[in-house]
């Protein structure tokens, strides 16, 4: 029997391997087709849409990898058949002691010991690295928490996910602990006018001295120091139960990569902040992203309202302003799906509020070597 080969996939210039137009694909765009096609067949099967699935431009686009994080895509064969994918990265500014992890097995080869030698092999690339720390994620759908007689509950946040379930037995099998679990949820399109009217009334007494600003992929040369700021309390602010993850270092050039690379990857973002009238700081943002591929959904992204902001209900403001424009900006959108962290009772009321449903779960999972 031919041994398992696992190699690095060669990130092709375009999505479809080539110069736009070019009758020949280069060496490397096989590679990356073959996981494009099994991660989309996967969440086909595991969700019955794209939705959560990021588009082959997108995967282009992120496996290129930028100066913040390196990161390496592999693909696994036995006797010329594809058996599955993982892949490893690795922050390069801050948090340079983790790496993310991931490991997905073509159906055919499950449960044959396969997918345990494609996670050795992504560790080994980390440990190689210097990594002590590795980070993994899997979602589970809904029913298949909701029908569990037990969870696993969470290390160090709330909740809990079935201990059958294929991705947690794996992850517990590997010695991978779950740290926190996130809730997400779907909010049906278009959101009523009423119930936007009326929620908008209700925030907008509380915060008086604060107006919304906002744009479209790009921030306003003016603002983009201080939404730099934001992003970087991203990292700290949120929930983070006991994963391994510190501050992030945002500035102005920062921002313009992490856009520029959105855009190249053919998404199109909506950002709605709050900007404190007396001080003129931006004391808010959320963001909402929307892929022509994937028509029906929108997905959200960050939002946070600074310490010392709180209590004004900015969270609460700032979503429905960019709900209003994506609704105006994307009319063939019928959903938006967001996640929060189980313990985060705070964001998980306001989407409650305008109409969020749950949808599903995902488990956030630590394993530290040595």
């Amino acid at each position: 029997m031919t041994a398992l080969t696992i190699t690095a996939v060669q990130i092709p210039p375009t999505p479809d391997g080539g110069r736009p137009g070019a009758a020949v694909s280069p060496d490397g765009a096989t590679d990356f087709r073959a996981c494009q096609a099994l991660r989309e067949a996967h969440e086909r099967q595991k969700w019955g849409n794209l939705d959560r699935c990021p588009t082959a431009a997108e995967a282009k686009e992120f496996w290129q990898g930028n100066e913040y994080e390196e990161r390496h895509l592999f693909i696994a064969r036995l006797n010329g058949a594809m058996v599955g994918l993982c892949s490893v990265t690795l922050p390069l500014r801050e948090n340079t002691s983790t790496a993310g992890i991931d490991v997905l097995v073509a159906p055919a080869y499950r449960r044959r010991g396969w997918g345990r030698r494609l996670l050795d092999y992504a560790e080994s690339v980390a440990a190689g690295r210097g990594r002590t720390s590795l980070d993994a994620y899997c979602e589970v759908p809904l029913e298949l928490v909701e029908r569990s007689g037990r969870l696993l509950p969470a290390k160090s946040g709330a909740g809990g996910l079935p201990p059958d379930e294929a991705s947690t037995a794996f992850a517990s099998a590997a010695g991978y602990e779950l740290e926190q679990v996130e809730r997400s949820s779907r909010l049906a399109l278009p959101v009523p006018a009423e119930r936007l009217e009326t929620l908008e009334a209700e925030a907008s007494a509380h915060a008086l001295d604060y107006k919304m600003v906002a744009w479209a992929e790009s921030c306003p040369g003016e603002l983009v120091a201080e939404y730099a700021v934001l992003k970087a309390r991203m990292s700290t602010d949120v929930p983070t139960a006991g994963l391994d993850w510190g501050a992030e270092d945002w500035d102005a050039a920062r921002v313009r990569n992490d856009e520029q690379m959105l855009v190249r990857g053919g998404v199109q973002s909506l950002v709605t902040a709050a900007m404190h009238g007396t001080s003129g700081r931006l004391a808010a943002y959320t963001v909402l992203n929307w892929r022509p591929a994937v028509p029906a959904s929108v997905i959200q992204q960050d939002t946070l309202v600074s310490a010392e902001h709180r209590g004004h209900r900015l969270g609460m403001l700032v979503k429905l302003a960019n709900l209003r424009l994506a609704q105006q900006r994307w009319p063939a959108a019928r959903s938006v799906l967001t996640w929060n962290a189980s313990e985060n009772q705070h964001m998980l009321a306001i989407n409650i509020s305008l109409g969020f449903k749950p949808a599903g779960y995902e488990g956030e999972w630590q394993k530290r070597l040595g």
